[in-house]
Parts: C-alpha cells; structure tokens; sequence
C-alpha cells in the first residue's frame, strides 16, 4: 500500500510519522545481539580487569625476564620461527626467553602456554608475566601472547611489525584480551 503525503499541506502528519519511523529505527539500533559473544559485556569487563592492572615491579626473575625479551627488539616477524634478530612469531620469541632466562621451555604456541601458565587476576600480574589475547577470527581462541614490562605495556611479536612494545589498555587490546598468566617456577 503506497501513502501519498503532500508535504505543505500535512506538515504536521509528515512530522509524526517522520518521528515515529526515526525512533523504530533508534529502537532497533539499541538492540544488543549476542552474536560473536557478546563482545559489548565483554568489553566492559575487559576493561575493568585493565584498570585493575597493577604490575608488580619487584620482582627479579620478571626483570630479567624482560631485560631478555627486550634483546628482541625489532627482530622482524616469522611465523614458526625464534631466531633473535631474523625472525620470530610471538609464541617463539616467549618460549626462547624464558628459555634462557629460566631454563623452563614452553610449549611452541601461545594457546599451549596458556594452558600451561597458571591463570592470574590482573591485581596479581608482575612483571615478566604473559598476557594472552584472541587475535584470531575466533573470538575465545587464544592466539596471541605478550610479557607484560608494565602496568600498561607488553612486548610482543607483531604480525605486521616484528617485536615491539605496545599498550594493553588500546582498544583493540582491550578488545581481544583474554588473560594473564604466570609460568610455573
């Protein structure tokens, strides 16, 4: 059914039904979906563990743990390798560290050395400490992991930067963020 609405002569009628189809659709934009997880509940704890960060920074072994890491610095990204300096994915570069530093080997990807770490609350986190994150299409899949050198900064391999430093506490950290962990002594 076609309505034909002469403008100048309905102005008012025009109007209402202008505010009428304007809050249909303002409604239907404020529905939540759960689809993908529910990202938007998610994202606010998410945030709330990041603010609850407060890195423990008297801790020997974490300090050396990242004084090792740090070594990595600009060593670009290799998927399946851990070679300081010629390339390394972000679960081969975690496992050489703490490797060298501790003599722990790790298991070769992030989603293993998840498992393997106790999991921690972020009040608990100390430096030196893995923070885990699902970068990948599934969203509750571990599938990338960084050494926490403060309350706000990991470094990491990055696919499209080799290994650097960044901010958990950016969007899209905040975002993919799954846990912290503590690799067993």
């Amino acid at each position: 059914m076609l309505i034909s609405i002469n403008y100048r002569s309905n102005k008012s009628v025009f109007a209402i039904i202008l505010a009428c189809l304007i809050s249909i659709v303002s409604l239907s934009s404020c529905h939540t979906s759960n689809k993908g997880g529910g990202h938007s509940v998610r994202k606010h704890k998410k945030e709330n563990v990041i603010s609850d960060l407060k890195v423990d920074e008297n801790n020997k072994r974490g300090k050396k743990i990242v004084k090792e890491a740090m070594k990595w610095m600009g060593t670009p990204y290799k998927y399946a390798s851990s070679e300081i300096g010629e390339g390394t994915d972000c679960s081969g570069m975690v496992m050489a560290t703490y490797l060298e530093v501790t003599g722990i080997k790790l298991p070769r990807n992030s989603a293993k050395q998840a498992e393997f770490c106790e999991n921690i609350p972020a009040e608990k986190v100390k430096i030196g400490d893995l923070c885990f994150f699902a970068t990948g299409k599934d969203p509750n899949k571990i599938s990338h992991v960084g050494i926490m050198i403060d309350e706000e900064t990991f470094i990491h391999a990055s696919t499209s930067k080799g290994v650097v430093t960044s901010k958990i506490t950016t969007p899209y950290y905040i975002r993919t963020f799954i846990q912290f962990g503590r690799v067993p002594d």
